[in-house]
């Protein structure tokens, strides 16, 4: 269905038949507020001993005890501490979700992560509406949406918050409502010195291709990826190629998800091929934190959580030789 409403005549102008075709140019370098391959939470270039990655967990990880109320919200900052000696988290807005212009609630939020050593990373968004909405109207109001989250991110002391590009219509169509949608909340992130990153999340945003065009369409340093391993599900029992995607989208990353579901007897995820990933996510020049996001069913959470550190500390260590 072709779009109902014109997105912002700004980004039209810029986003003409020039810049669809310039969409696959080569992205520059960048080293504006963090914007750089190198990640928000990197450390300077050539820093002592520092890891070739960080480590951070994502609250998705203990979606199923957050759910069934056998972890609190509140205390899951400490829990990776505690627990999985993780010192970086990232937040998912649907376990608080009413909270987000809550300050005495933030604000308790920020000083039990900060009581117990933990950075808090950012917060992934979901259920605000589309960003690529053929809708003027709504897709207005999801932007606007999402504007309590920057808010949010902001008082925890987080670099980005992570967002969905969903929309509808042709490829090229879809490119520019997103883009559209993307460049006008990028633009009241950076009012408030927030990233807004993208995570390929199913249709045409698990197109590698499709989402790296968007991003060089909205051309914003405060706009940018976050790759996440598996979620390369086209549609119609179509997958795009998980390697080739993370390649794709790591010029743009602000933040990385190790997403996992399944080990073999040697500890390896038997859908990813770790080292390879990595690989791609430092040969870019990634130094950044790797968020583990385990969503398997065989172990338990804290099972699948450990399995996935130690296979990230493994090849860490291997690629670092």
């Amino acid at each position: 269905m072709p779009p109902t409403d014109k997105p912002d005549r700004r980004v039209f102008l810029r986003l003409g038949l020039a810049g669809a075709a310039a969409a696959f140019a080569p992205w520059p370098q960048l080293d504006a507020v963090g914007a750089t391959k190198r990640g928000p939470e990197a450390s300077p270039a050539g820093a002592g001993d520092e890891p070739l990655f960080r480590i951070s967990l994502a609250q998705w990880s203990l979606h199923r005890a957050l759910r069934e109320g056998r972890l609190a919200h509140l205390d899951f900052a400490a829990t990776a501490k505690r627990d999985y000696g993780i010192d970086a988290v990232e937040y998912v807005n649907s376990f608080f979700k009413d909270k987000a212009r809550d300050a005495d609630y933030l604000r308790d939020m920020k000083q039990r992560a900060a009581d117990a050593g933990v950075r808090s990373l950012l917060i992934m968004c979901d259920g605000e509406g589309n960003l690529g909405d053929p809708d003027d109207a709504r897709r207005r109001q999801a932007v606007e949406n999402h504007h309590r989250w920057i808010e949010a991110a902001k008082a925890l002391g987080c670099h980005s918050i992570r967002v969905n590009a969903a929309s509808s219509g042709t490829f090229e169509e879809q490119q520019k409502l997103a883009a559209d949608g993307l460049r006008r909340l990028t633009e009241f992130g950076a009012r408030h010195e927030l990233n807004v990153i993208v995570e390929n999340h199913g249709g045409l945003s698990s197109n590698g291709a499709w989402l790296a065009g968007v991003m060089r369409m909205v051309d914003h340093p405060r706009c940018g990826t976050l790759p996440d391993f598996g979620n390369f599900n086209l549609g119609d029992g179509k997958q795009y190629d998980r390697y080739q995607g993370v390649r794709e989208l790591m010029p743009f990353a602000k933040a990385v998800s190790a997403k996992s579901h399944d080990f073999d007897e040697a500890g390896d995820e038997i859908h990813t091929d770790f080292r390879r990933m990595m690989k791609i996510v430092v040969d870019a020049g990634y130094r950044g934190y790797v968020g583990i996001e385990y969503e398997g069913g065989r172990l338990s959470e804290p099972e699948g959580i450990r399995a996935t550190k130690r296979l990230l500390e493994r090849v860490r260590k291997a690629l670092a030789e």
